[in-house]
């Protein structure tokens, strides 16, 4: 493929990842996902490694996996690539026809992972999708089933003030405005679900924003329009890592 067909494509694809596909393109997503890769704090090597990435989307996670030396990478996905959202699958396959990918792909829903369905992996990305679970423990639970080694676990929280595991409840469109945001866990209760679903050590590797930081950050989206003030202060986002 040349490069001026490369970018009629990529300018035709409605993008949430940001990809380096070469030739000096990088895909126009709305998520600016290198700069979110620190926070996961994925191993820098993984060779040898079978890597499950839940809720792939367009693969930036997928095919960095692989770049790291991951010996399979499988990529599932269901409400993203079935065009019941914001986007359908066709960023993710672009990505692996330019990048000469092997990550494999699977269209299935979070509930029916299995390791009959998928099998087990040393490593499974679960990467900004639990809150879009509407029975979060039962997702954490099919996810556990599917993890031989490790979880990476990046999440939404909310009720950051509540010390004992708590959840808030988004019925309509409350969080971002995006109806398919279902349930904001607090730090207590992604840790507590992490531990009935059988992980045995669990790791913080980055934790919500600080007061502070989090009344300074509100008041920017305040100037926006976004979410009010005391919404704002007591969410955030978390970083987990799990080991069985």
């Amino acid at each position: 493929m040349d490069v001026g067909e490369l970018k009629r494509r990529v300018a035709a694809t409605r993008w949430y990842h940001s990809i380096d596909l070469g030739h000096g393109i990088v895909t126009p997503g709305y998520d600016q996902s290198p700069s979110r890769l620190p926070q996961t704090r994925m191993p820098a090597d993984l060779t040898g490694m079978t890597v499950l990435d839940v809720g792939a989307w367009d693969g930036f996670f997928s095919f960095e996996a692989e770049r790291r030396g991951a010996e399979r990478v499988l990529a599932v996905d269901s409400y993203a690539w079935g065009g019941e959202g914001w986007g359908d699958k066709s960023g993710f396959e672009l990505a692996r026809e330019v990048l000469a990918s092997g990550v494999e792909d699977k269209e299935i829903e979070v509930l029916d992972l299995s390791p009959e369905t998928v099998g087990v992996f040393d490593l499974v990305l679960f990467l900004g999708v639990l809150y879009h679970m509407r029975h979060p423990l039962l997702a954490l639970e099919r996810v556990a089933s599917v993890t031989g080694k490790q979880l990476i676990l990046g999440t939404h929280v909310d009720l950051l003030g509540v010390a004992r595991p708590a959840m808030a409840f988004y019925p309509g469109d409350e969080l971002n405005h995006d109806s398919s945001n279902w349930w904001g866990p607090n730090p207590a209760a992604v840790l507590a679900m992490l531990r009935d679903v059988g992980f045995r050590r669990i790791e913080v590797v980055r934790g919500p924003y600080s007061l502070p930081l989090r009344v300074v950050r509100v008041m920017k989206w305040k100037a926006r329009g976004r979410d009010p003030l005391i919404r704002g202060v007591c969410q955030g986002r978390m970083t987990v890592h799990a080991f069985r």
